[in-house]
């Protein structure tokens, strides 16, 4: 099914493959996003590296609605994180795999991810 003949409550409306390739970032750039991104922590290295960033919550149904947003979040930008999730808390790792570490998509993503409990 093409994008222009996806229904409109479809949640995945872009189309990727017109988009260009995402580039990682170099540590320079990685820094400065980081700075931005209050709470959220280098993790790994080299084509591992990604951020990461905990968040707690009263109970597990809070946690787990959290996870579902989050997924929403994913499916949206058809960039998906790896999520580890816990009676109380959540970790969402942001890595970009194909670009071999991380990009300007990660840390759009992260972004939000915060902006969900703003």
């Amino acid at each position: 099914m093409t994008t222009a003949s996806r229904p409109a409550s479809d949640l995945h409306t872009t189309d990727w493959s017109a988009q260009p390739a995402r580039r990682a970032l170099n540590a320079t750039e990685i820094v400065g996003q980081l700075a931005q991104r209050s709470g959220w922590t280098l993790a790994g290295d080299g084509a591992d590296v990604a951020i990461e960033k905990t968040f707690r919550f009263a109970d597990y149904f809070e946690t787990i609605a959290f996870v579902n947003a989050v997924a929403l979040v994913a499916h949206r930008l058809d960039h998906h994180p790896d999520l580890s999730v816990h009676y109380n808390r959540a970790v969402v790792r942001w890595n970009t795999h194909d670009a071999g570490g991380l990009t300007a998509t990660d840390f759009d993503a992260a972004g939000r991810v915060d902006a969900l409990l703003s």
